[in-house]
């Protein structure tokens, strides 16, 4: 099947894990109002799209057994990371175009420092978060997470 930006533009975003998926990723991206929506879980990689609002930030975390790669979209953004939680001793500012890698077991933040909301999608192996995962806000996140 043959997708290009029209059609991805009609595309519902949801989670079409474990079928073979062609997307316009930037687009999807940069549509993606909701603070976190899995795009793509399989059984070892998942692919999620997030927005963080202006001045907000994802939250100081550690994943213990995955590894990240984050794309920066559409924004500006301070990254954060180190060995440990009391010192993020690695930052940098990105905007668009940005790749992150975040070995496991390595602190992170990324805190929207622009002014528009940031828009990146996230890739994490093996998966993070349940099949079919939308958190409209970063509240809602937390508190799934709690659960």
């Amino acid at each position: 099947m043959n997708q290009n930006k029209s059609t991805n533009r009609n595309m519902k975003i949801r989670d079409c894990g474990c079928q073979p998926f062609i997307a316009d990723i930037e687009d999807l991206a940069t549509r993606n109002s909701n603070y976190r929506t899995a795009l793509w879980t399989g059984e070892h990689l998942q692919v999620t799209l997030m927005c963080i609002p202006v001045g907000g930030d994802i939250g100081l975390e550690m994943h213990d057994d995955v590894d990240q790669f984050i794309r920066i979209e559409d924004g500006c953004a301070l990254i954060q990371m180190g060995k440990c939680k009391d010192n993020v001793d690695y930052q940098q500012k990105v905007n668009s175009n940005f790749a992150i890698l975040v070995p496991a077991r390595t602190w992170h933040n990324i805190v929207n420092v622009g002014n528009v909301p940031l828009k990146l999608y996230s890739v994490y192996a093996p998966p993070k978060h349940p099949f079919g995962t939308v958190h409209r806000t970063k509240g809602e996140a937390q508190c799934a997470e709690r659960h």
